[in-house]
């Protein structure tokens, strides 16, 4: 929820032409850090109030029925490593809070769960950088399937 890596999230979105961004609360999008960060990015990308909890989970859902494939970015014992991931044409991409991840009850909903491979002694990375590494590789695909 801190309104730097919402703002980065914002723009990598837009600057990649996402669908969407869900964020857990619209208003960061008017504060002044967040518009600095995403340099107008909110004008362009639509934005969606998503909160927390049962709200996500419905939201997730619903993205399923809607023919979505959920894909988690999340350390587990079954995650598969981003470069072995092919990603489907439709794919929401979840990604969790900082230091906490992904809510416990969120991952049974996910159809996978990928992982950046990583090789240093920090085994983590910023959320943001995190989101713009996977929302990367899923346009790297789709590019390379037209």
């Amino acid at each position: 929820d801190k309104t730097p890596n919402l703002a980065g999230l914002c723009r990598t979105c837009e600057v990649f032409h996402c669908e969407a961004l869900c964020l857990p609360n619209l208003k960061v999008a008017s504060e002044q850090s967040f518009q600095s960060i995403s340099v107008t990015a909110e004008k362009w990308l639509p934005l969606r109030g998503v909160a927390r909890g049962q709200p996500l989970k419905e939201q997730l859902l619903e993205l399923r029925r809607q023919g979505y494939a959920l894909v988690g970015v999340e350390q587990t014992h079954t995650s598969v490593p981003l470069d072995k991931w092919k990603f489907a044409e439709r794919t929401a991409i979840l990604l969790g809070a900082e230091k906490e991840g992904i809510d416990a009850e969120l991952l049974p909903l996910m159809d996978a769960c990928v992982e950046i491979p990583q090789q240093g002694q920090l085994r983590s990375l910023n959320v943001h950088v995190s989101g713009s590494v996977v929302i990367w590789e899923y346009v790297r695909q789709a590019r390379s399937r037209a």
